[in-house]
């Protein structure tokens, strides 16, 4: 059901409806970003992708970046759209699944780069092996992380997310610097292997999927679209950010909102929901809030929830940071 009507606005679009009574209703659909099934075995989403509205000025820095080899710094309020660029650069230019690497304060490179599971080698293997024993591979110990993975030589870039870089430990930009500058790194538990092992299949960040390493190194031949997303926390070092190329996402306006909502929901979804857009604009001016919060208020309304300032409205649209 669709519109702001009365008949509309029912609670009919009540699947709890708290009265203790079991019932078994059908579950509807859930918006469109919130769809998982969406995946094939291994591989990107088949679903359709809306359109990622964004301004010329910002498409000009991408293609820069695109050109020049150099990762994207991307800054701006959260909620803005910082990583779904990601997913809009891969899907337009058909370069595979994102590969994510979400950043914590417990991040390192070590592990963006590839693990080495030691202790299960060791238990693995037991005792010395018998004559004609297979013992197994020292590549089924070893897993390329989602930077790795990025390395790896192929005719195509990928594209490597690296979010939200600022919760990262203070030294973790400076640790990327050689990476980003040469495209290679070392697996010494590879490289320390006798002449006659010169390659070495390995497991991947991709589901599955492996790698051939020859001699103990990773080097890309296409280097992969990097997009870095920071929500300003702190600054990086000069030497990092000459390696990047700044881009900010500044909130939309009214008008690349009305273009949002309809890359989401089609052409038509404008009609009825003019009051959730007025409202939208107007407590952001106020308060911190996503993008992504008017959305769920349009989608709630489309499918017949009662939405007015004092109710379900005032949740939907929660203030993002509640101490600003």
């Amino acid at each position: 059901m669709t519109g702001a009507s009365s008949g509309a606005e029912s609670s009919e679009w009540r699947i709890f409806r708290g009265d203790g009574r079991r019932r078994r209703p059908e579950i509807p659909e859930p918006p469109p970003w919130r769809r998982f099934q969406d995946h094939d075995e291994g591989g990107p989403s088949t679903a359709r992708k809306p359109a990622y509205v964004i301004g010329d000025a910002e498409v000009d820095v991408i293609n820069a970046a695109l050109h020049l080899r150099r990762p994207l710094l991307v800054t701006g309020h959260p909620g803005v759209g910082k990583t779904s660029l990601a997913d809009a650069i891969a899907h337009e230019l058909d370069l595979g699944e994102v590969l994510r690497w979400p950043v914590n304060s417990r991040s390192t490179l070590q592990e963006a780069l590839y693990r080495y599971d030691a202790i299960g080698r060791l238990q693995e293997s037991g005792p010395p092996a018998a004559e004609g024993q297979v013992v197994p591979g020292i590549g089924r110990y070893v897993r390329l992380g989602p930077l790795g993975t990025a390395l790896v030589p192929a005719d195509r870039p990928r594209v490597l997310l690296v979010d939200e870089l600022d919760k990262g430990d203070v030294d973790l930009p400076n640790d990327l610097l050689t990476v980003f500058e040469e495209g290679c790194f070392e697996i010494p538990e590879l490289s320390r292997l006798p002449e006659q092992q010169p390659d070495v299949t390995v497991f991947t960040a991709d589901r599955g999927r492996q790698a051939t390493v020859r001699r103990g190194f990773v080097r890309c031949t296409q280097f992969p679209v990097v997009v870095i997303t920071s929500n300003g926390e702190r600054d990086f070092p000069p030497a990092f950010r000459r390696r990047c190329l700044p881009l900010h996402l500044d909130d939309p306006r009214r008008e690349r909102l009305q273009q949002i909502i309809v890359s989401h929901f089609g052409e038509g979804a404008l009609a009825g929901i003019e009051d959730l857009v007025d409202t939208f604009v107007r407590e952001r001016d106020i308060k911190e809030l996503a993008t992504d919060q008017l959305l769920n208020a349009v989608f709630l309304r489309r499918e017949g929830a009662r939405l007015d300032p004092e109710g379900l409205l005032r949740t939907v649209l929660h203030q993002l940071n509640p101490g600003g």
